[in-house]
């Protein structure tokens, strides 16, 4: 079978980015699951050589700790273009370390059973979004658009209970959370292909950039959907 020159071009570059975008969401969900492991052993090394009890009894150094991975994510957004492959890697790892310093409390607050639980049906949860986002034909862009302007509902709705102090109102939160970050994954997986076709020019250099980009909005999604479910296991376990 013979074809124009135009349709093997098209043939050719359609092999490309079946290649590239496998080797791309591959390097996406290996950083992904890297951070959260480090993430994990260092919030458990952090209370069992007893540095929990030094970060959280100075007020201002656990303040550190809790904004700096936000920083560090803003610093890492705003200067990717200018940033080399190398810098974005090693600002990403920071950022779990720093985020295994902040999380520790959970081995102080929660048990280790229900650490084990939330941990197992986040991953199911997480893991069937995910698929779903990398192989539906839907656009789910508009979904997209709707679930973050529920997470600033629930930003808002969680300042508001700081003040309130209001137990069904956490239970709210933290089930509408549940929710809305599961159902995110799905739009953070089809939107991190659609940000690779729109962005990658081919080299390991943007690759590698492009998916600590995706891997660091997938962890957040993971990270938030286990916390949250964390917060309901404890709540049911409360009142048995």
């Amino acid at each position: 079978m013979s074809y124009t020159r135009n349709e093997q071009d098209i043939r050719s570059q359609g092999a490309y980015y079946s290649t590239g975008l496998r080797s791309y969401l591959t390097k996406v969900y290996n950083y992904m699951a890297l951070a959260l492991g480090v993430t994990g052993l260092v919030a458990f090394l952090t209370v069992f050589f007893g540095l929990f009890q030094v970060i959280y009894s100075n007020p201002v150094l656990s303040l550190v700790v809790m904004l700096s991975p936000i920083v560090l994510v803003f610093y890492m957004s705003f200067r990717l273009q200018s940033l080399s492959a190398q810098s974005t890697v090693t600002i990403f790892f920071l950022f779990s370390v720093l985020m295994g310093l902040s999380l520790s409390y959970i081995f102080i607050v929660y048990t280790a059973e229900n650490i084990a639980r939330a941990f197992f049906i986040t991953s199911i949860m997480f893991g069937s979004m995910a698929l779903y986002g990398n192989t539906t034909k839907k656009d789910l862009t508009s979904m997209g658009s709707f679930l973050i302007m529920g997470i600033w509902g629930l930003i808002i709705a969680s300042i508001v209970n700081l003040f309130l102090g209001s137990g069904p109102l956490y239970f709210a939160i933290s089930f509408i959370s549940v929710i809305v970050f599961t159902l995110i994954t799905a739009y953070d997986a089809q939107r991190i292909k659609d940000v690779y076709y729109r962005y990658n020019d081919g080299s390991e250099v943007a690759t590698t950039k492009l998916a600590i980009l995706g891997a660091t909005n997938l962890y957040f999604d993971f990270i938030n959907i286990f916390l949250n479910l964390l917060r309901l296991l404890n709540l049911f376990n409360s009142r048995d």
